[in-house]
């Protein structure tokens, strides 16, 4: 079975950073565009910032523009999301998601669902 599986997450301080971490030893991503999606209680599941494959067009949500960075690194087979000026409204459950066939990264980000895999989260809690 082909698994995600996300790394990096933890309790940080407002203003703090932490960098997020998505990879699989069972398959290679480099043609899979990749999102972050995070979900926190009561709210729904919504994409944070999306990269596409083979090319480096990037989508970020108007609520992480300039403090998160998507990034890959297809030599070692993960995608990152380093995450900087942390608040406490970034609190949730990442998970990182796959897609072979999606074919542009807003469209990526706005599917929150019906990607090809998914990882089992990792906890980012901001809090003083």
């Amino acid at each position: 079975q082909r698994q995600l599986v996300e790394s990096g997450g933890g309790l940080v301080q407002p203003g703090g950073s932490l960098r997020l971490s998505c990879t699989t030893s069972g398959f290679s991503l480099d043609y899979y565009a990749i999102g972050w999606f995070r979900q926190a209680p009561g709210k729904e599941r919504e994409g944070v910032s999306c990269i596409n494959s083979g090319h480096s067009s990037a989508y970020y949500a108007d609520s992480v523009k300039g403090r998160f960075t998507i990034s890959r690194d297809n030599a070692k087979n993960t995608v990152f999301l380093q995450m900087t000026n942390l608040q406490p409204e970034d609190t949730a459950v990442y998970y990182c998601a796959a897609d072979l066939l999606i074919t542009g990264v807003q469209a990526m980000c706005e599917v929150t669902i019906r990607h090809d895999y998914w990882g089992q989260g990792t906890q980012v809690t901001v809090s003083s």
